[in-house]
């Protein structure tokens, strides 16, 4: 039995702006990427649903991370370099590196 190949979001979206474009068919553009013509269907239906949310956010991005939250994982991240170190220099004596 064999697995499911996984595809890409890239490769989804570019596939499916082929199918848009209207220049193959949906079979030969399944020969030529090696996907079933069902997916290609299904992509181009999600692409054509979800195009209305890259106009809605305004093209603005939120950041991936807020700075309170760098901040605190900076600050965490500082503890454990400070007990990482302490721990190291009181194991050197029982011969621990």
């Amino acid at each position: 039995m064999s697995k499911r190949k996984q595809h890409s979001p890239e490769f989804k979206a570019k596939v499916a702006l082929e199918a848009l474009k209207g220049e193959e068919t949906v079979s030969e553009l399944a020969s030529r990427f090696g996907v079933h013509p069902t997916m290609i269907h299904q992509w181009k239906r999600a692409l054509l649903e979800g195009a209305s949310d890259v106009f809605a956010r305004g093209g603005n991005r939120k950041p991936e991370a807020n700075e309170d939250q760098v901040k605190e994982l900076h600050a965490k991240i500082g503890e454990l370099a400070v007990a990482n170190d302490f721990l190291s220099r009181k194991l050197k004596p029982w011969g621990v590196k």
